[in-house]
């Protein structure tokens, strides 16, 4: 059994943050607002959704620039995408403190929330928080870098779907169509597409671990950003990293139900 997922908008001081929403809210329980990996947006999230709305109030929000959001001025850090996300649980009405759910940037963005506003952050979920050295840095900077998508002929764009199919494990574990629907979201920012990257390789994580204290599931799954997830743990305050070895990219869809139960389950444990 599965819940509509529904979207709209809501103001914020810079403009409007698209939103896809579903379940209903309970006093009893806290809502979980997600955060994707960027580029994207929340149609990453939309199959989860339909699966743990069955629970809980679950809003999947569009990173500003991203999705159908209205961009920040240029260039956001991730705290200032952490503001963003305070303005939508407080534009929203939401009980606080709310769960957070992140995916890579997305959890770069939970953790830097639960820094900024201890207040509004009662558990965190992050799909992979990596750590990197400065070479690796590099690289990453060099993979994800500025140049424009659109071209005329079109080249750096095909260029990228078809690193994106390789990426996606398409034939394996994703279909072709599967693919292109999130291929399509990762093109929503249009030139901005560097953004969301630029604010994570930029994030000093180490600093920001040390001081959080919410409870945190990190989950790994086998994707680009699996050796890097395990080194932050040492430095988290209150988390337990999950080893979703079996899931790749594009799990959300793949393995939502599933998903879905370990988030639930970690969110409705006891309190230590």
């Amino acid at each position: 059994m599965t819940v509509a997922v529904r979207r709209g908008y809501v103001d914020v001081p810079h403009g409007q943050v698209h939103l896809r929403v579903a379940g209903s809210a309970d006093a009893a329980t806290p809502p979980l607002l997600c955060l994707h990996m960027s580029p994207a947006s929340g149609l990453v999230y939309e199959q989860f959704m339909a699966h743990i709305g069955e629970s809980r109030q679950v809003i999947a929000m569009d990173t500003p620039g991203f999705g159908a959001s209205d961009p920040l001025p240029a260039h956001p850090e991730i705290a200032d995408y952490a503001r963003v996300v305070a303005q939508v649980i407080e534009a929203l009405g939401l009980s606080a403190p709310v769960d957070v759910m992140g995916y890579h940037t997305g959890s770069f963005t939970a953790l830097e929330l639960s820094r900024l506003r201890p207040d509004l952050v009662r558990r965190v979920v992050a799909v992979s928080l990596p750590l990197f050295t400065e070479e690796e840095l590099v690289d990453f900077r060099a993979l994800y870098d500025t140049a424009p998508i659109f071209t005329p002929d079109g080249t750096r764009l095909l260029e990228r779907w078809r690193w994106f199919v390789d990426f996606f494990r398409v034939g394996t574990v994703n279909t072709v169509e599967h693919a292109a629907r999130i291929f399509h979201a990762r093109l929503s920012g249009g030139e901005r597409h560097w953004w969301g990257h630029r604010a994570a390789f930029a994030y000093d994580v180490v600093a920001a671990a040390g001081q959080v204290d919410v409870p945190m599931l990190v989950i790994n799954p086998d994707d680009d950003l699996r050796q890097h997830t395990p080194r932050i743990m040492p430095y988290l305050r209150n988390a337990t990293l999950f080893d979703a070895s079996d899931w790749t990219h594009g799990f959300l869809d793949t393995h939502s139900s599933e998903a879905a139960r370990l988030v639930a389950g970690f969110l409705d444990a006891p309190a230590p």
